[in-house]
């Protein structure tokens, strides 16, 4: 461990050093991924300067090999590690110009999904990664302008940072360049390939505003992008700092590790957020449509100069992406969201007690916690000061590197805020004073209304009824009236069911998804007005009913089922695969269709859906029958999935599975049959 540590200290301390001496301006390169093989090729152009002595220059790059070194126009020797290159001769102080081939199979940030005919190609390179796919640099404080030209098949969709200089045509493929301006840390590096349709809009301020979607969801287009222009606008005007580059793109692709990556120019999400205007009112894209926004300038066109500063990346994005929804949805909506994430950051502060300034800190302080700690920062100067401090934090800094201190010393520079003590309090303190932040919050009146409401709650319930309803028929901020809906979930049903409908008639859909949820059980004369929760504008809500009412209602199942037979739901196709769920297990429910809705189910647990759909699939699976042989192919399938909360779903069902001594057989007689990266991982769960 002591010779690790030193090693890892060395290759850090090496590159620091590398940056003092080599600054890498400029790369221009080829390259061409293939589907097929899995695996990237190309030619890589840098313009770098030497600018004091050095004997080794590195490059980031994992398992690649490499061709054609030159350096200055004559070939020179090399040493390529499984995660460097590395150039001994040939550089000269000043101006120098490297070109090489190289090619790559990389096992992450670059991934091939889909099949040859309809498939998507696009990176992650978060952290360290895109030197998997691209010979590039793991520390964020070498920036470099990044120039790319992709060469694809022709029926595809090609986009990369920057601006699309042109598309030359090869006959069955094309050449698509791409052009960036300014400088960026490698993470930031992006590609995306796909069947895409794009449409294209201009901001306030001119700038472009690209949007992606499949040609599948064209009907979902906008539902998801709804108020993309007014987030660009408010940003660029909250922040007094025009969009630091040339265009901006959204592209959704399918499985996406995380709910989207702020490239630079480019952000890539997840099509779990391309929603129709149902799906809409239970999760959309805004919030990570704005926080990602945000990124373009804190973090990408601002960077952290280590992991211990990287709230200077999420805590901005993530304050600032609720003052874009404030700005949409009003002051109440923007209160009401900080006190849920001041609830969040109570309930873990007696065990997550690293504070902000970390880097081994949890992503709920570098988020949460941190836009709290802004919240309180803005109160404490002024909404002028604070625009002010970070303006000049941003215009100062711009395509550098920070450290916290950077930021604290605009803030000193305009206002008399004691920097010293914020610091101590909120990013090197381990607590998290909830009692502060519920006061502030009660300034604005609906959240004061809200924690009234909680008091009620100490109070007899016949003692309350008269003002439960009383706010129930008000026009007070929806929370108030969920607050009442959850606060007598207990009562007997009788007693509450006119305060119910009260609840319902509000017709709010939040409001009435509370009652939907917390009515646990009711009488059949309430059970037509529950019924109506099936029309909902809410896949959730339909969700819940559907499931209510064929729990409680035996003798009506069949004409449940009727009724819903061709609801799909979300992109997981919740509601589809709750109805084959609950066709399978109602007795004489189109007993000769029994095989083709399982036989349905069991497609959706294979790879030839995106893995929400795959888990949602096979958790139905497993619970319709444990000792099911026929998904566990499909199972074992997820194990190897490169989405690692996917995998690790799987894997823990096998375990789980593989405690009987009937599923171990299962497993057994499968091994022979398996490819092999699925059978080596197999052997290795039955060896634990």
């Amino acid at each position: 461990m002591r010779y690790l540590l030193l090693l890892l200290f060395f290759q850090s301390t090496t590159f620091a050093q590398q940056i003092q001496s080599v600054d890498f301006i400029t790369v221009d390169a080829n390259l061409t991924p293939n589907f097929t093989e899995k695996s990237i090729s190309g030619k890589v152009v840098y313009q770098f300067k030497v600018l004091k002595k050095i004997d080794t220059i590195s490059i980031d790059a994992v398992k690649m090999d490499f061709y054609d070194m030159i350096l200055n126009g004559n070939i020179v020797k090399y040493k390529s590690t499984d995660k460097k290159l590395l150039l001994f001769e040939g550089f000269k102080k000043g101006k120098n110009i490297l070109c090489f081939r190289y090619s790559a199979k990389p096992k992450q940030a670059l991934y091939f999904i889909g099949n040859e005919n309809n498939h998507q190609i696009w990176t992650q390179g978060q952290g360290k990664y895109t030197s998997h796919w691209f010979p590039s640099f793991d520390d964020v404080n070498e920036k470099v302008i990044f120039n790319l030209s992709i060469e694809y098949k022709k029926e595809y969709e090609v986009i990369a940072n920057g601006v699309l200089q042109n598309i030359d045509n090869n006959g069955t493929t094309k050449n698509w360049k791409f052009r960036m301006q300014k400088p960026m840390s490698s993470y930031l590096l992006m590609l995306a390939i796909g069947k895409f349709e794009r449409q294209q809009i201009q901001s306030k301020s001119g700038k472009p505003l690209q949007f992606y979607i499949e040609p599948t969801d064209k009907a979902k287009f906008a539902s998801t992008y709804i108020y993309s222009k007014q987030i660009f606008d408010f940003l660029e005007n909250e922040l007094q700092i025009d969009f630091p580059w040339q265009i901006y793109k959204q592209i959704p692709v399918r499985d996406f590790l995380y709910a989207g990556m702020e490239n630079t120019t480019a952000t890539i999400f997840a099509r779990d957020y391309v929603v129709d205007a149902v799906g809409f009112n239970d999760k959309n894209y805004i919030n990570v449509n704005a926080h990602e926004l945000a990124h373009q300038w804190f973090g990408n066109l601002v960077t952290a100069r280590s992991g211990k500063h990287h709230w200077l990346q999420e805590s901005f994005a993530t304050y600032y992406a609720l003052l874009a929804e404030k700005d949409i949805y009003g002051a109440n909506h923007f209160n009401y969201k900080m006190y849920q994430t001041a609830l969040q950051l109570q309930n873990a502060s007696k065990t997550d007690t690293i504070p902000i300034l970390n880097e081994k800190a949890s992503s709920l302080s570098f988020y949460q916690k941190g836009a709290w700690a802004l919240r309180f920062l803005e109160e404490e100067m002024g909404q002028d000061k604070f625009k002010k401090a970070v303006k000049n934090y941003l215009k100062k800094y711009k395509f550098k590197n920070v450290e916290t201190d950077n930021f604290l010393a605009e803030v000193k520079k305009v206002s008399t805020v004691d920097v010293i003590k914020f610091k101590t309090d909120w990013l090197e303190n381990k607590g998290f004073d909830f009692g502060k932040c519920k006061k502030l919050l009660a300034q604005n009146k609906a959240m004061q209304q809200y924690f009234e409401v909680m008091e009620l709650s100490k109070m007899p319930y016949l003692e309350n009824k008269n003002k439960y309803a009383e706010i129930l028929k008000s026009n007070v901020f929806f929370a108030i009236k969920e607050l009442i809906i959850v606060q007598i979930r207990k009562i007997a049903f009788a007693d509450k069911v006119d305060l119910l409908r009260l609840a319902m008639n509000t017709n709010d859909v939040q409001v009435r998804q509370a009652v939907a949820q917390y009515t646990t059980d009711f009488s059949a004369e309430f059970k037509t007005e529950f019924e109506s929760f099936l029309q909902d504008k809410s896949y959730i809500t339909q969700e819940i009913a559907l499931t209510k009412l064929w729990q409680l209602f035996a003798e009506d199942r069949e004409n449940l089922l009727d009724k819903t037979k061709d609801r799909k739901g979300f992109n997981d196709l919740n509601l589809r695969i709750l109805w084959l769920n609950f066709a399978l297990q109602t007795d004489g429910y189109a007993g000769g269709d029994k095989v083709k809705f399982y036989d349905e189910l069991l497609q959706y647990a294979t790879a030839n859906y995106e893995t929400e759909t795959r888990q949602n699939a096979l958790e139905n699976l497993l619970y319709l029958n444990k000792n099911d042989e026929n998904y566990l192919p499909s199972l074992i399938n997820a194990a190897t999935n490169f989405k690692w909360q996917f995998a690790g779903f799987a894997r823990s069902k096998i375990r789980s599975l593989l405690k009987n001594g009937a599923h171990r057989t299962f497993f057994e007689k499968l091994l022979p049959t398996l490819p092999l990266n699925e059978k080596t991982l197999l052997e290795k769960l039955l060896n634990e």
